[in-house]
């Protein structure tokens, strides 16, 4: 574990998380609920958020909608797999819109994180985002909240390089988030 900046040392109220490539394997424009297979870690890392009382939430691109590459049936029907295998969440936010809609949802914009955020009750400064690309860290810094990258074989060196924090893992990103808090 490692990071490339201070995290503050307020114990986050709630967590956030990209979809594809932070809790689950990554499979481009998946519309297949049986190709859902969650990272290795995740379903404890949440199940230990869960016992915390810790809301968390997913934020998720998912441009193939826009791009008539899935249906919106097909990615509930894949978020329902997802929640099969790793257990229910809070909050979900879906962008559908594709990279040249200028929409106020797609990360790296705010605003699925400030959504999830008011969903959940909480401040967006007391949230943090957890991702492993920096379209994510983007999303949390442009609504106020933290983030943590936990990079992967996509994830781009200058996206590490700019990563206010980053971890080796799922179950390190949290153990960052908490460290130095009472």
């Amino acid at each position: 574990m490692h990071t490339s900046a201070e995290l503050p040392r307020a114990a986050p109220r709630a967590v956030l998380f990209d979809r594809d490539g932070t809790i689950v394997v990554d499979v481009p424009y998946n519309g297949e609920p049986s190709l859902v297979r969650p990272m290795p870690g995740a379903r404890e890392v949440l199940d230990g958020l869960r016992s915390r009382g810790i809301p968390i939430g997913v934020i998720t691109n998912q441009s193939g909608i826009a791009r008539r590459l899935v249906t919106r049936q097909q990615v509930d029907a894949v978020n329902a797999r997802v929640e099969h295998l790793l257990g229910p969440f809070d909050v979900w936010e879906i962008c559908p819109h594709g990279n040249d809609d200028a929409c106020g949802c797609r990360k790296p914009a705010p605003g699925m994180v400030l959504s999830a955020s008011a969903r959940l009750g909480v401040d967006p400064g007391s949230v943090a985002v957890i991702g492993d690309i920096g379209a994510d860290m983007g999303a949390a810094a442009a609504a106020g909240a933290r983030g943590v990258l936990v990079p992967t074989g996509i994830t781009l060196q200058n996206e590490v390089d700019a990563a206010p924090a980053v971890a080796d893992s799922l179950a390190e990103a949290v153990e960052l988030l908490w460290a130095g808090t009472p």
